[in-house]
């Protein structure tokens, strides 16, 4: 197996996972699914423990989707809108697409925040109207950290089961690992190259 690639999160430690799960909630297009699958296959190699991982996992996680529910909740509609149109291309975002979590979220309740958190779409857009619609600050703390942990024990867990698949690849991990972040990147580029077209 490519050890390096892990090392990578190793050396980061469980400080830099939680800085990179903060960072993949507030700005694409990195992976969570990347980040602490890779932190998966550390607990397999006995690197790294499941429960720390999973807590600063989360902890990083809450607190990048909570940027998100501050900026709505503090700017509003009218100071938002502006800024959604002048940068939005560079998250991907419209304000179209705010408009769209928004009604989603005042039509399914509160409870969304936390079921959102399994979508790969909508996990981190819907903390955007549920500051928008002035949601308890701790509500949405306490549904964004319930539904970050269960999602981040599923990958913890893909990612431990996947390690005995890596070790067995020799020189394989590496190419699949780069082809995912390359993948991803590329997507989110094709977005951002194509969004005059779009509008």
């Amino acid at each position: 197996m490519d050890n390096w690639i892990v090392n990578l999160i190793e050396q980061g430690g469980y400080w830099g996972i939680a800085f990179l799960m903060f960072l993949e909630n507030v700005f694409p297009p990195i992976p969570s699914e990347l980040i602490m699958g890779l932190g998966g296959v550390a607990v397999a190699r006995g690197t790294m423990e499941f429960w720390p991982l999973l807590w600063v996992g989360t902890i990083g996680s809450t607190l990048g989707n909570y940027v998100w529910f501050l900026v709505g909740d503090r700017l509003g509609y009218r100071r938002l809108e502006p800024l959604v149109d002048r940068w939005g291309r560079w998250l991907t975002m419209r304000w179209s697409d705010v408009e769209g979590a928004t009604r989603f979220f005042q039509s399914h309740g509160q409870w969304v925040v936390f079921v959102m958190r399994f979508s790969p779409f909508l996990r981190t857009m819907i903390s955007l109207p549920a500051g928008l619609s002035h949601m308890k600050h701790w509500k949405f703390l306490l549904f964004t950290f319930a539904g970050a942990a269960v999602w981040n024990v599923l990958l913890i867990i893909g990612g431990h089961w996947l390690a005995g698949y890596l070790e067995t690849a020799n020189g394989l991990a590496g190419p699949v690992i780069w082809g995912m972040v390359v993948l991803v990147v590329a997507i989110w580029g094709w977005r951002v190259a194509r969004w005059k077209e779009e509008d």
